[in-house]
């Protein structure tokens, strides 16, 4: 293990770029539902055998493209994708077999600007009975998560219903807005956020960026969080855009660094991952380290994925994906890099199942160099 940390821990440093890499109310009453897991059923319990110290990827074909700003990816029931436009404010329907788009609508009150705009997108865990999509967008005033109906029986472009909002009061900013949710195994929501650049709201309890929050899907507090009434499940992060559960049900979070490290965490409950006072591995008391990390120019992380038996990490200004294999809740081998600088920065990665993972890339951000085509949905077969 020490050799695979040194062996990390040798990356060059450099200054980030893409989000996260410039420098830098309103919850609801607790509810009775699933409680967190403690911190030691996170960190034990029986895992597979680690993958193959060496993996590999092949680009199987090339799903979609001609995608405006594609941020979020959530996959529906039967496998076909909805995909948010940050910029546009849009969410696209993409048939998983055909590729074909079909547009359901706007997000009213999207107010796109710098790394703001129509972020992160969930599926209800209940959405054969209920047709709701989530989804992480910034205001003129906050960064919010509302809900909306999906209606498929009505005109393209017409099909979704008004946003409900589940929790307001997310501070936006310029960079660091954070974005990504996801259903976690509990069937609780969760969500990365950012700090801003007012690196002092990481430490802050109080404010609900620089965190991971853990809510019911109405948008309250679950009672088994950190502290009651809070949706906070842990702190300290400068911008969590990737989340993702191993096998074993344990949540991993990739976040921006500033001029030195990106991170990949394993997250406990309560957890202070030690931003603006630690970036990457301080060993320092009171803060959890990073279980891997790379300089700011090797990565600069956005979506992950978990896919046999490894974490998938999506490099913006690194160009690459970034292959992570686990024994438990450590590295089982050197970090791998992937697709370096064939398909510019990407994005968001969704596992499919099995050995099939969705790509997304991000050459129409402003930040990258847009081709035709771009920006294009990838389907990859993993090991």
């Amino acid at each position: 293990m020490t050799a695979v940390c040194a062996a990390v821990l040798m990356l060059s440093a450099g200054c980030s770029s893409g989000e996260g890499g410039e420098p830098s109310g309103g919850q609801g009453t607790a509810s009775s539902a699933a409680a967190a897991p403690s911190p030691s059923a996170t960190r034990s319990g029986a895992s597979p055998t680690a993958p193959p110290d060496k993996g590999s990827v092949t680009v199987v074909s090339t799903l979609t493209e001609d995608l405006a700003s594609p941020w979020g990816l959530a996959a529906l029931p039967g496998g076909d994708l909805l995909v948010s436009s940050r910029d546009e404010g849009t969410i696209t329907r993409v048939d998983a077999e055909t590729g074909e788009k079909t547009l359901l609508g706007s997000v009213p009150g999207v107010a796109p600007g710098g790394e703001g705009g129509l972020m992160g997108l969930a599926v209800s865990p209940d959405y054969a009975s209920d047709r709701m999509v989530y989804a992480y967008f910034t205001t003129a005033s906050d960064n919010r998560i509302a809900r909306m109906l999906y209606d498929e029986e009505k005109p393209a472009g017409q099909q979704l219903g008004a946003p409900d909002t589940v929790l307001r009061g997310i501070p936006k900013g310029t960079v660091h807005n954070g974005g990504r949710i996801a259903f976690g195994p509990d069937k609780m929501l969760y969500a990365g956020t950012g700090e801003t650049g007012d690196t002092g709201l990481a430490q802050d309890k109080e404010s609900l960026g620089g965190k991971i929050l853990r809510m019911t899907p109405d948008g309250d507090p679950v009672h088994g969080n950190p502290e009651a009434d809070s949706v906070v499940y842990s702190y300290g992060h400068r911008n969590v855009q990737g989340l993702a559960w191993d096998s074993q049900n344990r949540l991993w979070a990739a976040e921006f660094g500033q001029n030195t490290w990106d991170e990949l965490n394993l997250i406990e409950p309560g957890g202070n991952y030690g931003w603006p006072e630690v970036e990457g591995k301080g060993g320092e008391p009171g803060f959890v380290d990073p279980v891997a990390q790379w300089s700011t120019d090797e990565a600069s992380p956005s979506g992950i994925a978990y896919a046999e038996g490894s974490i998938w990490m999506a490099g913006l200004r690194g160009e690459r994906l970034w292959r992570i294999p686990l024994a438990g809740t450590e590295l089982s081998a050197d970090p791998q890099p992937f697709l370096q600088e064939e398909h510019g920065r990407l994005r968001t990665v969704l596992s499919a199942g099995g050995d099939t993972v969705w790509l997304v890339t991000s050459e129409t951000d402003t930040r990258g160099t847009p081709e035709a085509g771009d920006d294009k949905i990838l389907r990859l077969e993993v090991e």
